[in-house]
């Protein structure tokens, strides 16, 4: 008997993680596994580009975790620079070009996991296409931008964007000994907390010389005479630049799925099912970037590139197709990242997330440290809570602090999760001891106030 046949279109986390763990369930008599991807690299830490460039971590081979050879060498017949360009549903094969040769040929599957991940968010604008512009999504767009470093004399870098991958390689570019603006077109600086946390980060960024431009819409960049990128414009300034990297977002790479009719949701992602089945297809799955989750909180499916859930559903899908089971159940949209020695964290919902499901809600918000405040190096943090109103169910926390600060925020994960309110919170039996956390730890000290908000509030 023939072996079933297994295609993966995307080489890193999800599809690489299928990929293993099928192979882990089932052997290369039982299952064949082909798997396209179109870079050079496999089943790398994209999210460790910025601290590449900064220099924190030494080289790009660090960030990988496992080389096409390898992967090779466990019977996963791995196609590097092999772009998938169509997906005939009916007939169960892709077709795929060999970048390197041209060459381009069909390939059937008996089950197709898709894995596309996610595209940088390029506005189309006049100069963006410009030498000097420069996303940082995959490795080969981190060493094209340190390429651009060693051949630019100029030391004034703009980032465009103050999301995640925004403020993190502005924090690059500053280690890298650069001048750095960046131009934000929202309120404050990190968009996925509430605008009074962000406007935290605004505050230390200004502290660490990073100018940071709120309400500023890029409307393009010029170029100099060389035709590199020399000035970014916005609606109302513009500013020099040696430099340009785009922090703007990422969105789901879909663009095969949807040319082959596969149901897509309202954020542009595939639509699939518990165990990650696209929807009404029995043979295809799809993880990653390039999907949407449902949001445990909101009850909604939102769209969320992090590496932690594109593993996960790597994990599902490799089970499911390997003759096991698996299932993933949703986020509750928890993340952490950092500006130079300020943690930033959130889990939940923001205020305008909660108004927009139509949860009413109560907030508080509480100053403490991540010791014992007579300990050496207590460092401060702000935690901000929010609770449904009456029922006192938790719905969200953010965290901004120093060291100690960010990882916090996985109390309010699982307590998220467990579907808690903030007044079983308080019970929580949490280790203590003074090099480590207050005797109160400041999670539980936000949900203390939050109970008590709710109180004086009447419901509980």
């Amino acid at each position: 008997m023939a072996a079933e046949r297994l295609v993966i279109i995307g080489g890193d986390a999800a599809g690489m993680s299928a990929a293993s763990q099928a192979r882990r369930l089932r052997g290369p008599d039982e299952l064949s596994i082909t798997a396209f991807e179109r870079g050079h690299f496999t089943s790398y830490s994209a999210c460790g580009i910025p601290y590449w460039v900064s220099g924190d971590v030494t080289g790009r081979d660090d960030l990988i975790a496992r080389t096409p050879e390898e992967h090779r060498a466990r019977d996963i017949d791995l196609r590097t620079r092999t772009e998938v360009t169509e997906i005939d549903v009916a007939g169960q094969r892709v077709r795929a070009l060999d970048r390197e040769s041209g060459e381009a040929y069909w390939t059937g599957y008996d089950k197709l996991v898709i894995a596309t991940g996610a595209r940088p968010v390029r506005p189309d604008l006049p100069g963006m296409d410009a030498a000097g512009v420069h996303g940082v999504q995959t490795l080969d767009d981190g060493q094209a931008l340190l390429d651009t470093l060693e051949r630019t004399e100029g030391r004034r870098a703009v980032v465009v964007g103050a999301g995640y991958i925004g403020v993190e390689m502005a924090e690059a570019m500053l280690k890298r000994g650069y001048e750095v603006t960046v131009l934000n077109r929202g309120e404050q600086p990190m968009a996925t907390l509430d605008p009074d946390m962000g406007r935290m980060v605004h505050d230390a960024m200004d502290g660490l010389g990073i100018t940071t431009v709120n309400g500023a819409e890029v409307t393009g960049i010029r170029t100099g005479p060389d035709g590199r990128a020399a000035e970014v414009v916005t609606d109302h300034a513009s500013y020099p630049a040696d430099v340009v990297v785009l922090g703007i977002g990422v969105r789901p790479e879909t663009a095969l799925a949807r040319e082959a009719g596969l149901p897509l949701g309202p954020h542009g992602g595939l639509v699939t099912d518990l165990a990650m089945r696209v929807t009404g297809h029995e043979n295809i799955w799809a993880g990653g970037d390039c999907v949407e989750v449902l949001d445990l909180v909101a009850g909604h499916t939102r769209h969320i590139a992090l590496g932690t859930h594109a593993n996960k559903h790597g994990q599902v899908i490799g089970s499911n197709v390997g003759g096991g089971y698996g299932t993933f159940p949703g986020v509750v949209g928890t993340a952490v990242s950092k500006v130079c020695d300020l943690e930033i964290a959130r889990t939940g919902l923001r205020e305008k997330d909660a108004r927009a499901v139509g949860l009413r809600y109560v907030t508080a918000t509480i100053e403490s440290t991540s010791r014992a405040g007579y300990y050496p190096d207590a460092r401060p943090m702000t935690v901000k809570m929010l609770a449904e109103y009456r029922t006192g169910r938790l719905l969200g926390v953010q965290i901004v602090g120093r060291e100690g600060a960010g990882k916090r925020v996985d109390v309010a994960a699982v307590a998220l999760t467990a579907r808690m309110t903030v007044e079983q919170m308080t019970a929580l039996d949490l280790g203590y001891a003074p090099p480590f956390s207050p005797v109160w730890d400041p999670v539980l000290v936000a949900a203390r106030k939050t109970v008590s908000v709710l109180r004086k509030a009447g419901t509980a």
